[in-house]
């Protein structure tokens, strides 16, 4: 049952099950039935249908229910997901029948899922969600454990100074895609951890992820003190006394949520170390049981697996031995072990001092180990090969699979579409086969290229509709809407730049040149433009130095609106921008970069990258897919690195990138352009999908859930 149900028309009313489950976020025909109910509600909920039917009204309902076209729709829609509830002609099922009944327990911080549910702050999330979708796609059984933060993370909000401001805002939890979890009394189901000195509490909410079920836990509840009430209010506090708080609550909470459902996972996945604390649980359980300390461990070993994906050392979390001991007095003697065992198994050196690090605590307990991406494996084995003093740093344990994104996710159904009538209709069941791109030569210039600049000038008109809006409303005043986009030009060559602001990514490193760069940007015959999006962590003040930089530069008269900053960056932005742009620009300093996977949603779309030779790019660069920034190699100091990739950047774009753009033939077609488009969608989707991702992530999974792992 939903609140919904009692809204809905008889002929219609499975409306309310399908808004309930994010499967419609991923299916163009799903999106496009909401939208056939009211287009502009649709457009003003931000394309949230548990929103928009809430606010439809029962007239409407009745009206699409006697609609000849709708019910057909409906009916053809309700169809294809029923179809795919059913596990049978799923590619796990397929293949690994005896496993079926084998359940993955994926733990994150954070879920991109959908921008209704704003509990990301940026690519691990949005990998998460990605992650839980194709489980759903493969029929792989996952199950997902995460928090629900009543506030998310924050809405950024840019004054006229540009410098960002954080603003939290109270989720309407009647507007999400999500379910309190209810026992068969209709009551609340609540789990418990004792944290320092009293016991805390959470109340369960369940999402809907096509099959996959992602549990989310949630400490505003009557039963607990105020202060615990506030413990997963929002994502990513910079207070560490309230980090650790969390992670226990994750790790050691998430255990309990899925014992208390009576979910018996064969395989843990932490996604990142926040969740480590899973492991301590889990071996307190077989203590409890009547295991010794080394009988439990290497049961919980040959069953775990963790994936790191921050090569920055300040990035893996690492406590205090005091503040461990404060939360942990008492818990070690349930593991059977001392004070003293106990911190060893999270004892790292910091460069402040010995400390308690939750990846070196998941790498010692964990029996598979993997970074995002090749380059990210070898940075990481260097990393922590102190965890491992006696091996060689290729011999240390920590392999990778390198990350990809959820197809269907991130094609427009424009794109998708195109694919289907050249691909084929069922271009997504094998969209992860090298072999179904070769069709690709199929598709004409022309039809390409047309595509491509309808996206693009749905793209403008997007930021120029949010300037508009903005201003409307008083949100804004004169020199900001010049920022948002109103200056831009559909026809000039268009770089994007949309991320986190940390220092490493150089967001402004285009700008260091700014002389050469105005040249390229105000040339009358062949113009460039620039849009950033992107936000900086609340306590990075560098960070947001940097976002203050481009969005003055944003108002500088004498760039004449070639740079445009947008404000409050989220999935349903990204989604305009990496089908909209021309380029994808991404140029952190390498080896920081883990990963990356904005990119390769834009290469799905047909738009190249012009990425430093970091993270996914250093596999995915062929020659003749986009182009890279600077070389295949490490410096010993930043300003010559700075100074090398800008130069570097600068001579790419003046004697490659933009001569290719505008050179036209009669029909107006770059057809050299469109050659490199092509190129980037045939060699970049099926090697850096989820699809892909996720078959490599269930050879792991099958060893820990045979118990060859460890």
């Amino acid at each position: 049952m939903t609140p919904l149900d009692n809204k809905m028309p008889e002929r219609i009313a499975r409306l309310a099950e399908l808004a309930y489950n994010l499967w419609w976020s991923w299916h163009p025909d799903a999106r496009a039935l909401f939208a056939q109910l009211d287009i502009s509600l649709w457009q003003n909920t931000h394309h949230n249908p548990v929103h928009m039917l809430k606010e439809i009204s029962a007239e409407r309902l009745e009206e699409a229910a006697r609609d000849t076209l709708f019910r057909r729709n409906y009916d053809k829609v309700m169809m294809t997901y029923d179809r795919e509830m059913q596990n049978g002609h799923t590619w796990f099922q397929q293949n690994f029948p005896e496993l079926k009944t084998q359940v993955v327990g994926y733990f994150s911080f954070e879920f991109g899922l959908h921008n209704s549910l704003p509990i990301y702050s940026g690519g691990l999330g949005i990998l998460a969600g990605d992650h839980a979708k194709e489980a759903s796609d493969v029929g792989l059984p996952l199950v997902g454990v995460g928090f629900m933060y009543p506030q998310g993370y924050f809405r950024q909000r840019l004054p006229s100074h540009g410098w960002q401001e954080a603003v939290y805002e109270q989720l309407d939890l009647s507007q999400t895609p999500i379910l309190p979890f209810l026992d068969e009394t209709g009551r609340e189901i609540r789990i418990g951890v004792r944290i320092s000195d009293r016991e805390v509490f959470a109340r369960i909410w369940h999402v809907r992820v096509g099959r996959t079920p992602l549990y989310l836990m949630d400490t505003d509840v009557d039963d607990n003190d105020p202060w615990d009430r506030e413990l997963s209010a929002r994502l990513y506090s910079g207070d560490s006394e309230q980090r650790i708080r969390q992670e226990i609550m994750l790790g050691i909470g998430g255990v309990r949520t899925l014992r208390t459902l009576n979910i018996q996972p064969s395989v843990w996945h932490m996604n990142e170390g926040h969740s480590a604390f899973l492991l301590l649980e889990c071996i307190r359980e077989k203590v409890a049981a009547g295991e010794s300390f080394a009988e439990a461990l290497a049961e919980v070993r040959t069953h775990s697996l963790f994936t790191t994906h921050t090569p920055v050392a300040a990035g893996h979390d690492a406590f205090p031995f005091h503040m461990v001991e404060k939360y942990f007095n008492g818990y070690w003697e349930e593991m059977g072990l001392s004070r003293e065992k106990f911190l060893d198994l999270g004892k790292h050196q910091e460069e402040w001092g010995t400390a308690f690090n939750m990846t070196v605590l998941a790498l010692r307990l964990s029996g598979q180990a993997n970074g995002v991406s090749k380059l990210h494996g070898e940075v990481s084995r260097r990393m922590w090969q102190s965890v491992w003093p006696d091996r060689d740093v290729k011999d240390v344990p920590i392999g990778y699979v390198t990350n990809g994104i959820h197809v269907p996710t991130w094609v427009p159904s424009e794109m998708y579409e195109l694919y289907a009538k050249y691909l084929g209709p069922n271009w997504v069941e094998q969209h992860d086969d090298p072999i179904l791109w070769e069709r690709l030569s199929d598709i004409p210039d022309e039809e390409l290229w047309s595509l491509h600049m309808e996206l693009k000038r749905k793209t403008v008109s997007f930021f120029r509709e949010r300037a508009r809006r903005s201003w409307l409303y008083g949100h804004s005043d004169p020199t900001q809407i010049l920022t948002g986009g109103t200056l831009l030009d559909p026809d000039a060559l268009t770089i994007g730049f949309a991320r986190r602001f940390p220092t490493y990514k150089r967001a402004t490193l285009i700008f260091r040149d700014l002389e050469r760069l105005q040249r390229l940007m105000l040339d009358r015959q062949r113009p460039v433009q620039l849009i950033f999006a992107g936000k900086a962590h609340p306590a990075d003040d560098p960070g947001k130095v940097l976002i203050q930089t481009i969005y003055n530069l944003a108002k500088h008269s004498q760039l004449a609106g070639r740079v445009a900053f947008m404000e409050d960056y989220d999935m349903h932005m990204a989604r305009y921008l990496v089908q909209g742009v021309d380029v994808w620009l991404n140029n952190p300093r390498r080896p920081r970069e883990a990963s990356g996977t904005s990119g390769q949603k834009a290469a799905v779309n047909g738009v190249p990258n012009f990425s430093v030779l970091d993270g996914w790019w250093a596999e995915g660069y062929n020659g003749a897919n986009g182009w890279p920034i600077g070389q295949d190699k490490e410096y010993s100091g930043f300003e010559q690195q700075d100074q090398e990739d800008a130069i570097a950047l600068y001579q790419t774009l003046e004697e490659e990138i933009v001569p290719l753009y505008y050179d036209r033939d009669r029909d107006n077609i770059p057809r050299g352009w469109v050659a490199i488009m092509r190129e980037s969608i045939r060699s970049c989707a099926p090697h850096f999908s989820t699809r892909r991702m996720l078959k490599e992530y269930a050879r792991l999974y099958i060893r820990a859930m045979k118990g060859e792992a460890g």
